[in-house]
């Protein structure tokens, strides 16, 4: 089956809102009920990044405008998807050890912030895709499609610096 830029586009965009609804849930869970095993909703995320990463690189190399935003999408789903593997399967081992050996504590914390420091990263990508995609759409559009493309060039800006910080500083800054 053959997927048109503007299908996979849409495809894009659906799966980015899905991924922001389990991150918001993985969110909810862990500050609520710590104890729910967020696993399987890591697991689907996977999924998501893994299938963003396939239809981000249609419109990517088939379309001659925004291809740096496409590009970013596309980087930032697989560095997600490396993100949540050390989550799935490096957290738990790790603490595991720390627990057993309390010299193990520095490496676990380290893995954390590894993880971290990639998701950073994976969110100035798509960050920067909003941003571009927000200027786009100011420059192009008028009235509504102005608004909202300044806000996505805003948040993408916003968004840019606060990960870029938290890439830089570490988990404290935010």
């Amino acid at each position: 089956m053959d997927f048109s830029p503007r299908q996979s586009a849409t495809i894009v965009a659906f799966l980015l809102i899905s991924a922001a609804v389990s991150q918001s849930l993985y969110t909810a869970l862990y500050l609520n009920a710590p104890e729910v095993n967020r696993l399987p909703i890591w697991s689907v995320e996977a999924m998501i990044f893994v299938a963003i990463a396939a239809f981000a690189s249609v419109p990517m190399v088939h379309s001659k405008a925004f291809t740096a935003a496409w590009g970013a999408l596309f980087a930032s789903a697989i560095l997600n998807v490396g993100q949540v593997g050390v989550g799935l399967f490096m957290f738990g081992p790790f603490f595991d050890a720390a627990e057993a050996v309390p010299g193990m504590q520095p490496a676990a914390g380290a893995v954390v912030a590894y993880s971290f420091f990639v998701y950073n990263a994976a969110k100035v990508l798509i960050a920067f895709a909003a941003l571009i995609f927000g200027l786009a759409h100011m420059k192009a559009g008028g009235g509504l499609a102005k608004a909202i493309g300044g806000l996505a060039a805003l948040v993408g800006v916003i968004a840019i610096i606060a990960n870029a910080a938290s890439m830089a500083a570490g988990r404290d800054v935010f």
